[in-house]
């Protein structure tokens, strides 16, 4: 333990070979707790607000650790940033032998044998998706990896995509043609051979839930697993202990079969009989369900005629398809695999039709050309809970937004951690001289119609007095995002970027190269956004983050609280949107040197009983009422901003 701690003195070898690094007492605590939990092979939940340095603080004691670790971070791009920019320094100053490995769910990576597939029969690709064949092709013969995401040339969202990579229901496996030169396994072997193995929370749980073959073998060997972003946990959970078929899965499987039978099995015509009429069914089946994208209920959708009978015509498509394919069993290796997607594709449809059973949330979501049926449990605590307490490992969990004011008990009950430790560090920064928490008075109710126009002309007044540097406007609604935007660009010329307009990335990269610029975004903003300097000096949250009442997950879970005669909008409800509003929040002081606003326009913050409980979750930070005293301190940043080049004008004469 001791070693531990020494590592963190301004002294040490850290402080010696990683520039920037600063010795902090809650990094040193957290780092000491973490070794505890590795060396007693005990839970522990830390929640290490920003500034903590909670990632070298887990990694340090995992590095210097015996044994096998797996950190799972939330999303792909902190997976990156962590495996190239974090681990190889410290890792070469504390541990160089350790063997370190990134590991990404096999759709990240390239196909071989289906992109043959896709250039053999190109002609059936329309131009956009031949166009991306090519630059895939080019690309392949120069890769190392495999992985997708650096072809920097396709977007992330790119046609060919599905063509060129694999899920767990296409692969082949050992019978691919290509498999000694498959990149997923050669990935997975860099893994198997890893001291420290770098995932993210998507595929640890496809392997826990034996949904993707060949990653199993991973866990049971490691001594330890490491949760970043932890928060992100029991949704994620939930997902994969769950059940889900898409109308894009069956789709993909019946123009998969529609090009075998053009290229390898010309005679057997029934086959493309089967999947054109699934093909049909499927577009019947979509035109049954709103036109435009949302999420329902499937519980109560599933009662309606016309619904009824659109589910019974693809059940019987999928019968025919899988019928068809059996009696040709045997003739290609491609139609064998196919046989198994297809039988297993049947008996997920048929498990989502039965939505009668208790214990599940049963919910669609749509796009404008999908559907998707959903069946999620509505509390993982046992499986989970009772997994971590069937294993002889450490597991930690760690995020800036765990603790619901200092109780963890939402976070914890949620997965089962019955017997884990908790820490929690504050932030480090000082809030009370670096930020001013500012709810204006007189706003109308968020659900009034004129919020819009208030909601608009703060956001004008914030841009007048905030001119050089940078606001976010973070919403809970799509629908009013879009109009503040279509608003907004009529009366400003500052740059202005919109959620959805491009990739994720590539606004952040935009805005903080503008330095004055503004952002609309909603969820996928409120977290996971490092936007340090003047770059971003003001954030405004439209109102308190709770989930939507029309969300069908949400509701089964209220009717499941109100069933155990629990109070749901306490058990459920406010503890989620209390986390959420933290990790908006926690968007605005991300350095020791940032200053700014941010502006909460909820009136239920000062008049509901329940808004102190997200003030008491929020740094404490001043707080006004008074809008004109938050202008006041924008433009006192702005004119300190606006001096500063002058000065260093001033100095070089």
């Amino acid at each position: 333990m001791q070693a531990i701690s020494e590592l963190f003195l301004p002294d040490s070898k850290l402080a010696k070979t990683l520039p920037g690094f600063a010795p902090r007492a809650a990094q040193t605590e957290m780092a000491g707790a973490v070794a505890r939990a590795l060396a007693d092979k005990q839970q522990l939940v830390v929640e290490a607000e920003t500034g903590t340095g909670k990632t070298y603080a887990y990694l340090v004691p995992v590095l210097m650790n015996d044994g096998k670790a797996i950190i799972s971070t939330g999303t792909k791009n902190l997976q990156e940033q962590l495996f190239h920019r974090d681990l190889p320094a410290l890792r070469d100053a504390i541990a160089p032998k350790k063997v370190v490995a990134l590991l990404k769910g096999r759709s990240n990576y390239l196909c071989l044998h289906r992109m043959k597939q896709a250039a053999a029969h190109s002609g059936e690709l329309n131009k956009t998706v031949q166009s991306q064949l090519v630059e895939v092709r080019r690309w392949a013969q120069r890769t190392d990896d495999g992985d997708m995401g650096s072809l920097s040339l396709l977007q992330e969202d790119a046609e060919v995509l599905p063509q060129v990579t694999s899920t767990a229901e296409n692969c082949l496996g050992r019978d691919c043609p290509d498999y000694d030169d498959c990149y997923v396994v050669k990935a997975r072997k860099r893994a198997l051979d890893a001291d420290l193995v770098v995932v993210n929370h998507h595929l640890f749980f496809a392997d826990m839930v034996l949904k993707d073959v060949g990653f199993g073998e991973l866990i049971p060997e490691a001594a330890a697993v490491i949760f970043d972003e932890a928060h992100q946990l029991p949704d994620i959970a939930s997902q994969y202990f769950g059940e889900s078929v898409s109308s894009r899965q069956l789709q993909e499987l019946a123009h998969e079969l529609k090009v075998l039978y053009l290229t390898e099995l010309k005679d057997l015509k029934q086959l493309d009989k089967a999947a054109d009429k699934l093909l049909a069914g499927l577009r019947d089946w979509r035109l049954v369900f709103p036109a435009d994208a949302r999420k329902g209920n499937w519980r109560q959708w599933s009662q309606q005629p016309q619904v009824q009978e659109a589910a019974a015509q693809v059940t019987e498509q999928l019968e025919f398809l899988q019928d068809v394919i059996k009696s040709s069993l045997g003739r290609h290796e491609d139609l064998d695999q196919a046989y198994d997607r297809c039988v297993q594709a049947a008996s997920k449809w048929q498990l989502l039709q039965a939505t009668e059973r208790t214990g599940f949330s049963f919910w669609f979501e749509t796009t404008v050309r999908q559907v998707t049926l959903h069946q999620t449990p509505l509390r993982v605590a046992d499986k989970f809970g009772g997994y971590l307490r069937e294993s002889n490992m450490s597991w930690i969990f760690t995020s800036a937004t765990l603790a619901v004011g200092a109780d963890f008990s939402h976070f914890t009950g949620q997965l089962g951690l019955e017997q884990a430790a908790t820490l929690s560090l504050p932030s480090p920064f000082n809030f009370a001289g670096q930020a001013l928490l500012c709810m204006p008075r007189y706003l109308p109710q968020p659900h009034e119609s004129s919020m819009q126009d208030a909601l608009m002309d703060l956001i004008t007044q914030v841009l007048d007095a905030n001119r050089t540097g940078g606001t976010f406007v973070l919403f809970t609604s799509h629908r009013m995002l879009q109009l503040i935007a279509v608003t907004l660009s009529a009366v400003t010329d500052r740059p202005l970027f919109v959620q959805g307009t491009t990739s994720k990335r590539e606004l952040l990269s935009e805005f903080i190269a503008a330095g004055n610029g503004i952002l609309l975004g909603t969820s996928s903003f409120w977290e996971g956004v490092d936007v340090r300097g003047d770059a971003l000096r003001c954030v405004i949250i439209d109102k308190l983050p709770f989930a939507s009442p029309d969300d069908p997950l949400l509701q089964a879970r209220v009717e499941d609280c109100k069933l155990r005669g629990v109070d749901a909008f306490a058990q459920v409800q406010l503890p989620q949107a209390v986390i959420t509003l933290k990790q908006g929040a926690g968007r605005l002081i991300r350095d020791a040197q940032d200053k700014g606003v941010l502006f909460i326009c909820d009136q239920r913050l000062v008049s509901k009983g329940y808004g102190g409980l997200f003030l008491s979750s929020l740094p404490a930070m001043p707080r006004t009422r008074s809008v004109p005293a938050a202008l006041q301190f924008l433009r006192d940043l702005d004119e300190r901003s606006s001096a500063a080049p002058r000065v260093k004008e001033e100095s070089k004469v």
